[in-house]
């Protein structure tokens, strides 16, 4: 595991009033001065393999984006046209099957008109069969010793499916580098801001400084906690085959995110509780992340025994 060194000082030397030169001995003599001083604190840099499956989940991620811009393309055009769907739910079977129908020559489009309805409506399928296809590789790359038991852990949890575990899985790698959650929380940007001075405490929203492909996932899963407390079907499912300590810690968590979101959507607005549950979802997170990496290196010696 390659190591990279990181300044904690937030005023390097180099941005000291007055000083205007920076040069790699000087940088190198700050750097040797902060080590012996105990201030730089070691980064993990991830592997080659790492890598690629992290990129293969980014990419799956930017193509749902982009298939958000396509649907507001299709259903911008229409309503420019005077077609708005009022059967039901836009992007729902009949929904769907209103859209194909505006592909045929028995549209009501006009011809101008319904080529470049047909322009968006390919591109759309075509970014779906992409995502869909996405999807099948990122199912296979789950199974991998290496992220199967921590995609299959995170699954335990509401609101975090196959594609979201992998996120939290190919984005962090190693939680044993957080010694606390409050680290991860800070990592991921869902600490507040302080101004605080003397006396005087003032907090503000997050910082949102950290690793948005984290951020997002969470965020996501934590709107699900505003449900009771309950066990699907498809959550069952995910965690069959699973220690059941972490079964408990994930029931555990269902509870005390629900209560804490009736506690703060009662007197804050409800985007600003989720977040407050999010953060929360960390520690849950962490802490049962931190009891399988625990385990793992006593399993690889006795595998290799």
């Amino acid at each position: 595991m390659g190591l990279r060194l990181r300044c904690d000082r937030t005023v390097a030397h180099s941005e000291t009033p007055g000083v205007q030169r920076k040069h790699d001995k000087r940088d190198a003599s700050e750097l040797a001065r902060l080590y012996r001083a105990g201030e730089l604190t070691a980064v993990r840099i991830p592997t080659e393999a790492e890598e690629r499956v992290r990129d293969v989940v980014r990419c799956c991620e930017t193509f749902q984006r982009e298939i958000l811009k396509s649907r507001h393309y299709i259903l911008k055009f229409l309503a420019r046209r005077g077609f708005v769907y009022r059967d039901g739910t836009n992007w729902c079977t009949p929904h769907l099957k209103w859209l194909q129908h505006l592909t045929t020559e028995q549209s009501p489009l006009a011809p101008a008109d319904r080529l470049v309805f047909r322009e968006y409506h390919a591109l759309l399928q075509y970014k779906l069969q992409r995502r869909d296809d996405l999807d099948g590789e990122i199912e296979r790359l789950a199974a991998l010793p290496t992220l199967a038991p921590m995609v299959k852990r995170l699954q335990c949890f509401r609101g975090l499916a196959l594609q979201g575990a992998m996120v939290l899985a190919t984005e962090i790698v190693d939680w044993r580098r957080f010694e606390r959650p409050t680290q991860l929380a800070a990592y991921l940007g869902l600490v507040s801001r302080e101004d605080s001075s003397g006396d005087r405490e003032r907090r503000g929203s997050i910082t949102k400084a950290g690793n948005s492909h984290c951020r997002h996932v969470l965020v996501q899963a934590a709107w699900s906690y505003h449900h009771r407390p309950a066990v699907s079907v498809d959550l069952k499912r995910r965690q069959t085959g699973q220690p059941p300590a972490v079964i408990a810690h994930a029931w555990k968590a269902q509870q005390r995110l629900h209560q804490r979101y009736n506690h703060l959507s009662y007197r804050k607005q409800r985007q600003i509780a989720v977040v407050a549950v999010a953060r929360e979802l960390v520690g849950f997170l962490w802490a049962v992340m931190q009891e399988l990496q625990d385990c793992t290196p006593a399993t690889n010696a006795e595998a290799a025994a």
